[in-house]
């Protein structure tokens, strides 16, 4: 059952996250960018509290430990706020493509402070080479232009930050270690992150009047808000619970997979034969990742076992098969 939910909340927060980059972009054609994520968390918040205090009993429902508090921070501050905060803030600078490249370097981080903080979490040698290949896999896919990939500094320190962000606020779930299940956490959270963000649009001076409210803006904000806020939050911070941090921050590997399949399929966008072999590249770095966690000496006795058993029967039926025809033996 486990494995099944890992699973299942990998191939959901991939899919609801993929079409972030090209929704956010499309949406900063009609919002200042963090008024654009505060509305964003503003409807999140309602939504999410709303839901939890439908179907959680109060127990469940408050936070009781310092555990609980350093969780709900965690997720608020950082993995959701201030890391979406610097996404839109950085996409203003920088393609679609770009921003999913550098937000690729969060699997890559995560465990460093992963290692600093979680003893329960640690990259081998394998691990690190597939992180590498997937990596390599992300950049082949998006394939930026390389004058964009070495230009516009500033957006891409911007979204740098953002990486950093969210890597540090999935390990900080993990070691807080809460006893509020993810969803109530996310919900508890929701509301610093939109506080957050208007607070940093107060600071600089991003005012609601200069807001167009469009259809496309309206579609813009309600995917973000639903697919890759609710429903995507709800997914992925189960996943950090259930996989760990390292383990979850890998969809960022897959996220610009899903938004090039997704232009493919509704957009009518080509894929060249660059974009397959990155795909090609990314599953060769989970295989290898994969490998990390496979008991080899396990696999080893089993073999020997599955092997002494079948010469056993070999044998048994052999002797059989050399009595006379007509006896059995006792």
């Amino acid at each position: 059952m486990s494995s099944r939910r890992i699973i299942t909340y990998f191939a959901l927060s991939s899919l609801f996250f993929g079409g972030t980059f090209v929704a956010a972009k499309a949406g900063l054609a009609y919002f200042p960018p963090l008024l654009f994520v505060a509305a964003r968390f503003d409807i999140a918040a309602i939504l999410m509290l709303a839901y939890v205090g439908w179907t959680t009993s109060g127990p469940e429902l408050f936070p009781r430990t310092r555990g609980d508090v350093v969780g709900i921070l965690a997720t608020g501050v950082l993995a959701i706020g201030l890391t979406n905060a610097l996404l839109f803030v950085g996409q203003q600078y920088v393609s679609s493509a770009v921003a999913s490249i550098l937000y690729s370097l969060n699997p890559i981080m995560t465990p460093v402070f992963a290692a600093a903080m979680l003893s329960d979490e640690r990259l081998s040698a394998r691990g690190a080479a597939g992180m590498g290949i997937g990596l390599l896999g992300v950049g082949l896919v998006v394939s930026p232009d390389p004058a964009n990939l070495l230009g516009g500094a500033v957006g891409k320190g911007i979204l740098f930050v953002g990486a950093v962000s969210a890597a540090l606020g999935a390990v900080l779930i993990r070691w807080a270690d809460s006893d509020l299940s993810s969803t109530v956490r996310v919900a508890w959270g929701l509301p610093f992150a939109a506080a957050l963000c208007h607070l940093l649009a107060w600071l600089g001076g991003e005012s609601a009047a200069t807001i167009e409210w469009t259809p496309n803006a309206v579609l813009a904000l309600g995917y973000v808000t639903i697919f890759a806020g609710v429903f995507a939050y709800i997914t992925y911070f189960g996943l950090i619970d259930s996989a760990g941090a390292i383990r979850a921050n890998l969809i960022f590997y897959v996220v610009p997979v899903v938004s090039t399949l997704g232009g493919w399929a509704l957009l009518g966008e080509t894929i060249d034969a660059l974009a397959i072999v990155g795909f090609l590249t990314i599953f060769v770095g989970f295989a290898v990742l994969g490998s990390g966690s496979i008991d080899a000496d396990a696999l080893a006795a089993r073999a020997r076992a599955y092997t002494s058993a079948s010469d056993v029967s070999h044998e048994s039926d052999s002797r059989v098969r050399d009595e006379p025809r007509g006896y059995r033996s006792d």
